[in-house]
């Protein structure tokens, strides 16, 4: 079940069904059963403090994904997906993208952290970008 949530900002994902039915194709695709996963639309300030008490990250980021899955166990993916709708907006500007294809992205990105794809390395990071690219295109 994907659930979505605000901290601190009136942002509204639009479709937001059709975006959960995507967001479970996604998953399945990857080979995992989707489980509870809620996004958090939340202001830089709560985005950044969380960075900074988590990570230790002291630096805007777009989003920070808390992976509570059983991947090896049941298959299934679940977590929170905390996004800050602000750098996101900023990050739209600078890729050249429209804010709304900008947030689909970074949705289908913490996702893709659930079901194990990493991004700190240059290889792995390309390997993300095509996956989000892929499943962008399915939406």
């Amino acid at each position: 079940m994907v659930r979505y949530y605000n901290d601190q900002t009136t942002y509204r994902l639009r479709d937001k069904r059709k975006v959960a039915a995507w967001l479970k194709e996604v998953a399945r695709e990857e080979g995992y059963a989707l489980g509870d996963v809620t996004y958090i639309f939340c202001s830089s300030e709560v985005h950044r403090k969380m960075n900074i008490d988590f990570i230790g990250h002291d630096y805007f980021t777009d989003v920070i994904t808390f992976d509570y899955s059983d991947l090896k166990g049941e298959g299934v993916v679940s977590g929170d997906i905390f996004i800050d709708v602000d750098t996101v907006k900023d990050n739209a500007r600078i890729y050249g993208a429209t804010p709304r294809r900008e947030m689909l992205r970074v949705v289908v990105h913490g996702l893709l952290h659930l079901c194990g794809q990493k991004d700190k390395t240059p290889r792995a990071e390309k390997q993300m970008h095509r996956k989000e690219d892929y499943y962008l295109a399915k939406f």
